[in-house]
């Protein structure tokens, strides 16, 4: 028995006379992906992505894997495939059928007959298709309202899909169609959030990791590069440039306030960021600020480090809660290793009592004791870069 598997995409189906570039991203990622699992022919058809195993030993569990991490796909099913004849298309729903229905109480069948050269309708195939699996698992109960499982029979212009349940996909876009964005990544849970979250929009990334070394440790940065290797299941491939935070940070507490020390700092990261950007063509700043959630993400705090940037700064997780945060970076698969007791540059150096209400033009005062401009160039200068390589 021939089995494929059966990619949907949703938000593509709405770009009218660009749709076709949308559609090519995102065969050329699923193309470029299955070269890990085997020989697939990988086409289009009917705002369906069809991916056909062309040997027997292509790893089609492993391309179910890493396409339901593809961003662009809604939904994603496993299908066995025979010819348009009513005869094999229910001997095929009794063989095939059964595994995903074991255990189950309820089910319904939807056809659905693209062909409308078939001689039998949509709701005549779910009757027929139904009265076979009832033939062969007469324990189950036909629930057209609320199914435990949906078998979909898709009559399409060469041959008979069946298959039994969708598989929720990773939604959004293909990434690389709305341009590139230089993310703030930390070892905490927000910012691997936020880089998957505008990844999802077609967004490909560019990361950038500040550490301060001694201060901050050889794990650390493991930590970091673990995170960054997460979030590229999803986004892809990308750079990740490591910078030094520890000369600058060092300067801040001989020059200036304490309870300066974290808008200072975020004002060099901003600006360090934004100058890299730049470098690498990227058209904004990713950061996984929650509104309020600490004292550098107070409205007031961000409104005094924002300005060193010339890029817009994303900020997806500005108004989710903690909870919601962790719950995304659960499914990511990024929370376990974001909550690794390793520390980042964010808690060296950390004030008792940091300004939650502060004025930019005091901010100034304090960043003005300092050369900002000669810093920030030695810390670019200074910056090394580590390619993350997507592993399927």
């Amino acid at each position: 028995m021939k089995e494929i598997l059966l990619c949907k995409y949703g938000e593509i189906v709405l770009k009218g006379a660009n749709r076709r570039f949308f559609e090519d991203t995102l065969l050329k990622t699923l193309r470029f992906r299955a070269k890990h699992f085997g020989k697939f022919e990988i086409t289009r058809s009917q705002s369906t992505i069809i991916i056909d195993p062309l040997e027997e030993d292509a790893d089609l569990d492993g391309m179910f894997e890493t396409a339901s991490r593809v961003f662009g796909i809604v939904a994603i099913s496993r299908c066995a495939v025979c010819e348009k004849d009513m005869e094999q298309i229910l001997e095929t729903a009794k063989s095939y059928l059964p595994q995903f229905l074991e255990g189950k109480k309820t089910f319904k069948v939807e056809g659905k007959r693209s062909d409308k050269r078939f001689p039998l309708n949509s709701p005549q195939i779910s009757a027929e298709v139904g009265g076979a699996i009832l033939g062969v698992m007469p324990r189950l109960r036909v629930d057209v309202h609320n199914p435990e499982v949906t078998v979909r029979v898709e009559i399409r212009e060469f041959k008979a899909f069946i298959h039994a349940g969708q598989f929720k996909g990773a939604g959004g876009m293909p990434v690389g169609t709305n341009g590139k964005a230089m993310l703030l990544l930390s070892g905490g849970i927000d910012s691997p959030v936020a880089g998957y979250m505008i990844a999802k929009r077609g967004v490909q990334l560019e990361a950038v990791h500040f550490e301060s070394f001694p201060y901050t440790s050889e794990r650390a940065r493991e930590k970091v590069v673990e995170l960054a290797r997460l979030v590229s299941q999803y986004a892809g491939s990308f750079n990740l440039h490591v910078v030094s935070l520890t000369h600058i940070q060092e300067e801040l507490v001989k020059n200036c306030e304490e309870d300066y020390f974290t808008l200072i700092l975020r004002r060099y990261m901003m600006a360090i960021a934004d100058r890299l950007a730049h470098k690498y063509e990227c058209g904004g700043l990713i950061t996984g600020e929650s509104l309020g959630q600490v004292a550098s993400q107070t409205m007031q705090a961000l409104g005094v480090t924002d300005p060193v940037a010339t890029l817009p700064v994303f900020r997806p997780c500005i108004g989710l809660d903690k909870e919601e945060i962790i719950q995304i970076a659960r499914r990511i698969n990024t929370f376990e290793t974001s909550i690794q007791p390793y520390e980042d540059c964010c808690t060296v150096f950390t004030p008792k009592h940091p300004r939650t209400r502060p004025e930019l033009s005091k901010v100034l005062e304090q960043q003005n004791r300092l050369d900002f401009e000669a810093l920030v160039e030695e810390a670019i200068a200074g910056a090394y870069t580590e390619r993350i390589r997507t592993e399927f």
